[in-house]
């Protein structure tokens, strides 16, 4: 993958020189193997390159043929080879980049629906006056803009425009989502006048500084379902699977797999062997050095079976304190999970093995791989359950019942949008509105109110457009590209999605068992101890970290005089949170974390 910038100016004035120099300097850690500009009066463009594909070639900024478009790219287009076959364009490369400028020399921007893989590009036509912003379907790569009366800018990252913007400033109405999320939902982001292109859409600037988005694909909602048996679905899952994979490992440098040990890793792991017939495959695992979350002992055992070589690193509470204000910087967002600071270490291990690593991210949010996804029907109707009678019991709950905890918190929103969004979000809507001494009033809840298709199938569309489009994938994304290292989902492959929101819900979750297509696929290749074990997750013990080691930091982060959280948000009840977590009497590390970050993460802001 790559880094890619670019100004505009409606004023007439050139772009200078110097400002996309500034703005590839601050991308060099995502392409550190080359750099290039490119500069048409009052339009440039900016790329970092990270070299996979075309080692030697395929330099950027690229310009066609004619000298009429100019394109700018981050990504990979996995069936490059085919595209390049059917399209009669004089290629002066042996790479994917091109191939953007072929398809719109012939189809326009409606070329994008023949691409497979992940991208966000901008592309200039100099005939019509137009540039082009393209982001892929699901969101895999990011892409940001700022836009104003005199200029338009667009970046890879959000730290790459703030030579544009100016001082930059928190926006206060994203604190909200931010507290509800753990993340802010795109179009919008913390930083004032700076947004993303929403996954699957297309932004077009004009000459008159006029920006319109609209989607080229849309995530299908309530698609006519298949009327399939369960075992037809499993073998039309397995087909496309392998399919999926099989495209994934496209590239002219080493390719490995991060390897947790939990079903999706280990079956992502096990068909990219069996496509290799088990030649030279690395796989990379993170542990903790806590029994009750530790799983490097399943990954080994997975490693044996599928005959990788395997690489391990051990994730500490000092890593935390070390990395937390260098990966906030990074992701130019608060750190949404502790989990980011383990998959940055996981990602500086395999970087020292490989370039590009594939991961299973996106499959819990497909085929409802996550507890809550047992009680979809109990979180449409529970608004008929008093709230604060619900409340109680949370309130109630022994040590170590912390998901019944979340499920009871969750169950009692008032709305079935709250419901839904409740699950993931660290402060209940009423909390939000305490901590903030206001209600939102631009509260992200559209993708939690569509009504088609049954509870289960609402709740999966709900997390791809926000858990997993602006958390997980913009975390793997900003912590390996940290680290230099491309990240590639093959569960995102847009047939593999499509082919998932078309299957019933009584194939993801059966009988009680979450996930069943995938994991009916997985036995075929891999041993049902590991199958059917419990779910663990990228689990930081965080609990007990933050009554030991991380406390004295927390305190002083949280309630020192400097604190932006100390003067934004409700002093008392950050004082009752750190209170009851140090003496036992709750656990409120998500919470806790919650805060922290957004802490860290302003300071950062605050020093650029």
């Amino acid at each position: 993958m790559c880094g890619i910038a670019g100004v505009r100016r409606f004023d007439g004035a050139p772009v200078d020189s110097a400002l996309l120099a500034d703005m590839a300097r601050r991308l060099r850690h995502r392409g550190p193997d080359d750099a290039g500009t490119w500069s048409g009066g009052s339009i440039g463009f900016a790329h970092t390159r990270l070299s996979i594909i075309d080692l030697a070639g395929s330099p950027q900024p690229m310009s066609g043929v004619h000298e009429r478009t100019h394109v700018v790219f981050n990504g990979e287009i996995l069936n490059y080879k085919q595209l390049r076959a059917d399209l009669a364009y004089p290629f002066h490369t042996a790479g994917d980049c091109e191939v953007l400028l072929a398809l719109y020399e012939r189809y326009g921007v409606a070329g994008v629906a023949r691409l497979r893989g992940q991208f966000a590009y901008a592309l200039h036509d100099s005939s019509t006056g137009e540039t082009h912003l393209l982001r892929d379907r699901l969101g895999i790569l990011p892409l940001y803009y700022y836009a104003d009366a005199t200029v338009f800018a667009f970046a890879s990252e959000i730290k790459a425009l703030l030579p544009v913007v100016g001082s930059p400033e928190v926006d206060e109405e994203s604190l909200h989502d931010y507290l509800a999320h753990r993340s802010v939902p795109a179009p919008y982001t913390l930083v004032r006048g700076i947004r993303k292109v929403q996954q699957g859409h297309h932004l077009v600037v004009r000459g008159d500084g006029s920006v319109h988005s609209s989607p080229y694909w849309e995530l299908p909602s309530a698609p006519a379902v298949r009327k399939v048996a369960p075992r037809e679905a499993v073998r039309l899952v397995d087909q496309a699977l392998k399919a999926s994979v099989r495209d994934a490992l496209v590239a002219d440098v080493p390719v490995g797999a991060y390897l947790s040990g939990g079903v999706d890793s280990s079956l992502i792991s096990a068909l990219v062997a069996r496509e290799r017939h088990g030649a030279g495959l690395h796989t990379f695992s993170a542990g903790f050095g806590d029994i009750r979350t530790d799983e490097t002992a399943w990954a080994r055992k997975v490693s044996r079976i599928v005959g990788s070589e395997h690489h391990e690193v051990l994730v500490t509470a000092d890593d935390f304190q070390h990395n937390w204000a260098k990966l906030s910087w990074h992701r130019d967002a608060p750190l949404s999970e502790p989990a980011d600071v383990a998959v940055f270490r996981l990602a500086e291990l395999a970087r020292h093995q490989v370039k590009v690593v594939l991961s299973g991210e996106g499959s819990d949010e497909l085929f409802g791989g996550y507890p809550k996804c047992r009680y979809a029907k109990t979180t449409r109707w529970a608004g008929a359950l008093p709230s604060a009678t619900l409340r109680r019991l949370e309130s109630a709950l022994p040590a170590g019942k912390d998901r019944l905890g979340i499920a009871l918190r969750a169950i009692s929103e008032p709305s079935y949008p709250e419901r839904m969004r409740g699950w993931f979000a660290p402060f209940t809507s009423a909390e939000r509105d305490a901590l903030l001494g206001r209600a939102g009033t631009r509260t992200v809840l559209a993708p939690y109110s569509d009504g088609r298709g049954d509870a289960l199938r609402r709740m999966l569309y709900a997390d791809a457009h926000t858990w997993l489009a602006d958390n997980l994938l913009e975390r793997g994304d900003r912590m390996s590209m940290a680290a230099s290292l491309e990240l590639r989902p093959p569960f995102l492959d847009h047939r593999l999605v499509e082919l998932a929101f078309s299957l019933p819900s009584v194939v993801k979750v059966r009988r009680g068992t979450t996930k069943w297509v995938v994991k009916e696929v997985a036995r075929q290749y891999l041993p049902s101890e590991v199958v059917t074990r419990r779910k663990v997750g990228f689990t930081v013990p965080l609990d007990s970290w933050f009554r030991g080691g991380l406390r004295d930091m927390a305190y002083d982060l949280l309630t020192g005089p400097s604190s932006f959280v100390g003067a934004t948000f409700d002093r008392a009840a950050v004082d009752r949170l750190l209170a009851g977590h140090s003496a036992g009497t709750r656990n409120e590390q998500r919470r806790i974390w919650t805060l922290l970050s957004l802490e860290v993460w302003h300071r950062q802001l605050a020093g650029r």
